[in-house]
């Protein structure tokens, strides 16, 4: 719609009306007529596209003389069941499984219709011990499943060698099975193109196609999504009778009117934001580029919460590339409070989960303490265990707490903590029900955002990086 206005006043109307009666009347002698024509179109309908998703799925596993398994040839997933309509969902299980087995898979996509952005997710919904052996009991002082954490995994991008096997691409994400499915758990986008470091925002689709199979064979996009597993021989007697369940699940989102950047992944159900104002003068006219919340979270509830951290580049600078300002000693933090933390509510920081650079304090608490071999940037827990309004903080790198997972983007401006509330986190008793997140906040120093005095003068120092606390969210 433009601005073009056809302006007539109630008097403008009736002056007009009046010019017609005269002209009619002066023309009173014999029949009025116009000329005239009329063209109808009738029977008009708006039928809506379609979007169907078919997942073709090649899987095999080895466990020596024990057991091989593989899917049958053209085993494919519809409205998640094998073959659609009345099938049955796609379950995998593995039994007697033992160090040194192994197993590997091939997920790629027909999108019926229309292109899509594609997301992967999944969740680990359960890692059980189901009681200990003898042997087990001698290599085993940790409660709860090992088997979780014993696995690897890796999830790469793939596509067909053109002899029956794959030529594997970029790594999407790798690790134990735990820290896999935390990944999963965030959502992880994918991109037609193959490459993992692609922008989320208006990355390469997949291609929509007509049919999903042409002449009995699966019509699919280039790029496939690959998954190989395996327990390492140096696992021992730990892992015995232990057992896990975990799911895959892969989302198509239409691609029109539509940059990408949705997670259809996690439900956020708090939304916590700095408060709006001018950005950085880059011209020195006193006027800010840009203007808007310089950091947005949103968190999730239940026994995986995540939190999405999202900083908006125009705000601090020119997009990309400018945050953060001192790129060793950066901090991205979300504070929490606990209601299973055994300590009392002063303080009540109980748990920093954060990314931080080289030189970040958390950071270089946390690989100072590492028994992993962490080093450089990445993610941290500051857990405060202090009592009568004393605070006693210890740092534990992210890389030795299973349970915790930290992400920072490529572009550095998005930052995904996944905090697996039933791994044992560092001393915490037992599962909150309840938690509150005190703040988050974002920060660089020195000539960065919200640091005062600011020589620059211009106009970053100003920026408010810290959120107010969220209401109590239920786990």
């Amino acid at each position: 719609m433009n601005d073009d206005k056809i302006g007539l006043s109630r008097r403008k109307m009736l002056v007009g009306l009046g010019a017609v009666g005269v002209a009619s009347a002066g023309a009173g002698i014999g029949t009025t007529a116009y000329f005239n024509d009329t063209e109808t179109f009738e029977d008009n309908t708006l039928t809506a596209g379609s979007l169907d998703l078919f997942v073709h799925v090649d899987y095999s596993e080895d466990q020596g003389s024990y057991a091989q398994y593989s899917t049958q040839p053209g085993t494919f997933i519809d409205g998640n069941v094998m073959g659609g309509g009345d099938g049955e969902p796609l379950s995998i299980q593995v039994s007697d499984l033992k160090p040194g087995d192994s197993g590997e898979g091939e997920f790629c996509f027909s999108i019926v219709d229309n292109p899509a952005y594609m997301w992967m997710c999944g969740e680990l919904t359960a890692n059980d011990e189901n009681g200990m052996t003898e042997p087990e009991m001698d290599d085993d002082e940790t409660p709860g499943g090992d088997l979780a954490d014993a696995m690897q995994v890796t999830v790469s991008y793939c596509t067909d060698d053109g002899d029956g096997g794959n030529d594997i691409g970029d790594e999407i994400v790798s690790g134990s099975l735990r820290d896999v499915m935390l990944a999963l758990r965030a959502g992880v986008p994918l991109s037609s193109d193959g490459d993992a470091n692609a922008p989320l925002a208006d990355r390469p689709t997949f291609d929509g196609v007509t049919e999903p199979f042409t002449d009995g064979e699966p019509n699919v996009d280039e790029q496939c999504v690959c998954f190989e597993w395996f327990v390492p021989t140096s696992v021992e007697n730990e892992i015995q009778t232990d057992s896990v369940m975990f799911d895959f699940e892969f989302y198509a989102v239409q691609a029109r009117h539509n940059d990408g950047t949705h997670n259809p992944c996690v439900e956020f159900d708090t939304v916590l934001t700095t408060d709006s104002g001018p950005g950085v003068d880059r011209d020195g006219d006193e006027q800010a580029e840009a203007e808007g919340s310089w950091l947005t979270a949103r968190v999730s509830s239940g026994p995986t919460t995540v939190v999405q951290v999202e900083l908006d580049g125009d705000v601090y600078g020119s997009g990309a590339g400018e945050w953060p300002s001192n790129p060793n000693s950066y901090v991205v933090e979300a504070n929490f409070d606990v209601d299973t933390d055994g300590l009392g509510e002063s303080p009540n920081d109980d748990f920093r989960f954060g990314f931080g650079g080289s030189s970040a304090g958390a950071r270089v608490g946390g690989v100072g303490n590492s028994t992993s071999g962490a080093s450089g940037p990445g993610g941290y827990i500051r857990r405060n265990i202090g009592t009568g309004g004393n605070n006693n903080r210890f740092d534990t790198a992210a890389e030795d707490a299973p349970g915790f997972l930290a992400v920072e983007s490529a572009d550095q401006l998005t930052y995904t903590f996944v905090i697996d509330w039933t791994s044992g986190l560092p001393s915490l008793s037992s599962v909150p029900t309840q938690f509150t997140v005190n703040e988050v906040f974002a920060g660089d120093g020195g000539e960065g955002v919200a640091a005062i005095p600011n020589s620059s003068n211009d106009g970053r120092g100003a920026i408010d990086n810290v959120t107010d606390a969220s209401g109590v969210i239920n786990v």
